[in-house]
This record gives C-alpha cells, structure tokens and sequence, in this order.
C-alpha cells in the first residue's frame, strides 16, 4: 500500500462505529474530592439534597414579616399601621427580617422596606401582600431526597453553589482519563529549541495537550519519536502502561517512514482497526486497540491532526468521563461564498463567523492545507460538507459548529 495511497476510505460513522463495537469503552472508577477543586469535573454519582433547601421558610426581601391578612386593602393613600415586635408575629403586628432570615413565627409574608415607611413603634404599609409573598418556602429549592445534580453533569460555578448549599463539602467525581501523547518524525524538535532549515518544531503534543485538559483529561508527554520500528514501539508500550488513551501524531499515511500503524500491529492484537477515512483533512487517520485501551493515531499536520482529535478522540474521551453527549454550540450563518468539496468524502470546512444587520455570514478560511495551522487561528468555527455533495452555494445557509466564540452571537 505504501506510496500507492488509500485502496479504501471507511465512512466516519462506520469507522467510529465499529472501533466503538470492538473498545467498548466504559466509564472510569471514582474519586472523593474537596468540592473546592471540583470545578470542571464530572459527577461519578447523583447528588441527593440530605436536607431541605430552603431548610425553613425564609424572607426574600428585606423588610417586615406581617400576617399578609394585615395589609389587605393597604395602599399608599390608605396605609396599614402596624405595631413592631421583636418576638412572635400577632394581628396588625409586624417584624423587621432581612433576606435569608427565618419567618417568625405567626407571619406568613413579607413586605418590601421600600413599601413601608417607619414611625416610632410602627410602621406604615403602603402594598397589600398575599399568604407566602416575598417568602422562599421549605423546600423551595431542592427537596430532602430528590436529586440535585444528576451523575455525568460537568460540574460549574453554580453547580458547586447548589452543592455548597447543600451542606456538601466533598463530591464523588470520574477519574480523568489519562492520555498518553507521542509525535514521530526525525524533522521534529522539542519547544524552545533552535529548528535547523530542515527541521520544525513540534506543536502537535502542546496542543493535544491542551485539548485534552480542556475536556478534563490528564496529557502524558511521550515526548519526540524518530521515524524507527524500536523507537516508536517502546514509546507506545510506555504510553499503554502510563494511560487509559494514546494517541500518536506523524508516521500515519503511505510513506516509508509512515511506521506507526506497522508498529501497532507489532505490538499485538487487534491492533489498527480503520485505517484510512473518507474525510477531510484527516484522511490518514488510524484508528487501534491494543491491550484493550484505545490508540489514536492522527495526522502529523497539526489541523488535520486537530479535525480528527475532534471527530474520533473527543467523543471517546467523554465516554470514558461518563458524559453523554457535549456538543458544540452551533448556529446557522449564510456562506458568503461557493465552495467545492469531493464527493465520497465528509469535508471539515473551516470558517469565520461574523454579524451584520442581524444576521450571521461565514467567510470560508481562503487558506488550504492541513498543514496550516493558522486556518484555525482565522477561523472560529467549523461547516460539515456531507460525503453526497460536490460543494456548498453562496449565500446557502449552513449549520456553523463553533470552537471559539462571536460577540454578540445567539446560539441554537
């Protein structure tokens, strides 16, 4: 097959199908942690309300608590006198409460400070309020024993508020996956390093890296391997110690130096599943098993490498975090100009996204390769051009999946 291309293309959804059949991936065990370094994990278990919350009926304002029968008929021309008290709440008697606190006993509303004027003893009600008004009820909230946070739920600000509230202080979450990542190719050298004429400095690994800790796993720096069977096959075998995911970029298409799936093989059964995808950029992308863990092994250009990191590896990495789906946002935006694609295969097209009068445009990103790693820079989001079609029209409307965000923009 070397130097003679791809034989067969496998469709997207038939190659992540049948590695998913052959993986059968599974959520990962748990741990305990302190609520206050669970921000962006993922619950492993429902969260139960072990109390009511609201815990007791409490005020929503600042202000009286009343008996609301007292202010019937109570206006700004015909105000309601009431007596203060600082102990339970009887008829035409009110309470000064703040926000929070418990309503007395007696009382059954609150009246807004602003609708209340204070004389000596007394206070002036200017607004009638109804039984249970500008008051939070037991319960309100979360009930004792219904679920607050359902398992698989990627924990935010205002979940670890609801949490907190509950008198929660540590929260069972998934374990994050660990993820293995080697680059081959003898032109590659480390960050920082002074690249000669011939070479080029690795950028695949910093950025898988961070699109693993964006989703909430851990990246394992494999480091740089050469374009050798030895070299590549301790590297991977390290990474199938270490991780729960390797994924490899460089080495993956119809050279001589392309070793990485011959080397997979060599490892052991089953080895490459797919090999080869009808889908652009990406079209070198491999898909393996070996000793049960899942091996992913992406293009060495960086946003061919990026495309199939998307397609394939994301996906299975939420899996493995127990989410159930986390798609992009999208919206949809007219094409401002006709673009070609290939027929049999699904086209990654990648595009900028702005407003005007109202409405959304998406400006194709003019430059090609898959090695061009500032088409992603340019472009803030993504068009999925189906197998069965030769190109999208201008001024056709498309659905936009989006990786960075647009000021104003309202996403369906």
């Amino acid at each position: 097959m070397r130097l003679k291309g791809f034989e067969k293309l496998t469709n997207i959804d038939e190659a992540l199908s049948t590695f998913v059949k052959k993986l059968k991936p599974e959520r990962l065990g748990f741990e305990r942690i302190s609520i206050q370094a669970a921000l962006g994990r993922v619950t492993a278990e429902d969260i139960q309300a072990k109390n009511d919350l609201p815990p007791f009926d409490r005020s929503a304002v600042d202000g009286y608590a009343v008996r609301a029968r007292d202010t019937f008929e109570a206006s700004q021309f015909s105000p309601k006198f009431l007596k203060l008290t600082e102990n339970e709440v009887h008829e035409n008697e009110a309470r000064e409460i703040w926000t929070g606190n418990p309503l007395p006993k007696g009382a059954d509303a609150a009246v807004m400070l602003e609708y209340t004027k204070k004389a000596g003893g007394k206070i002036e009600v200017e607004i009638p309020v109804t039984p249970g008004g500008n008051v939070s009820k037991r319960g309100e909230d979360v009930q004792k024993g219904k679920v607050a946070i359902k398992a698989g739920t990627r924990l935010k600000p205002h979940h670890l508020g609801l949490v907190a509230a509950l008198g929660t202080t540590y929260v069972k979450v998934v374990k994050k996956p660990k993820v293995a990542i080697l680059s081959t190719g003898n032109e590659l050298v480390e960050l920082g390093h002074k690249a000669a004429p011939n070479q080029i400095v690795d950028t695949n690994r910093l950025i898988f890296s961070s699109m693993c800790q964006e989703l909430g796993a851990e990246p394992l720096n494999l480091g740089i391997a050469k374009d050798n069977l030895e070299e590549i096959g301790a590297k991977i075998r390290e990474g199938l110690e270490k991780a729960d995911v390797v994924i490899t970029t460089g080495g993956t298409s119809v050279g001589y130096l392309d070793l990485v799936p011959t080397v997979v093989n060599q490892i052991g059964a089953p080895g490459v599943i797919v090999h080869g995808i009808a889908m652009r950029p990406g079209m070198p992308t491999a898909l393996a098993i070996l000793q049960g863990k899942p091996v992913f092994i992406l293009s060495g250009n960086p946003v061919a490498a990026m495309i199939g990191f998307e397609v394939f590896a994301r996906p299975l990495l939420l899996k493995l975090l127990g989410v159930d789906s986390e798609p992009r946002s999208v919206l949809e935006a007219r094409l401002t100009r006709r673009v070609a694609s290939a027929l049999g295969r699904r086209v990654f097209l990648r595009v900028s996204v702005f407003e005007r009068d109202g409405k959304f445009f998406a400006e194709p990103v003019r430059i090609k390769g898959s090695g061009v790693i500032s088409t992603m820079t340019k472009a803030n989001g993504y068009v999925i051009i189906p197998e069965n079609r030769e190109g999208l029209e201008e001024g056709e409307s498309a659905i936009v999946h989006l990786f960075d965000k647009i000021e104003g923009a309202q996403r369906v």
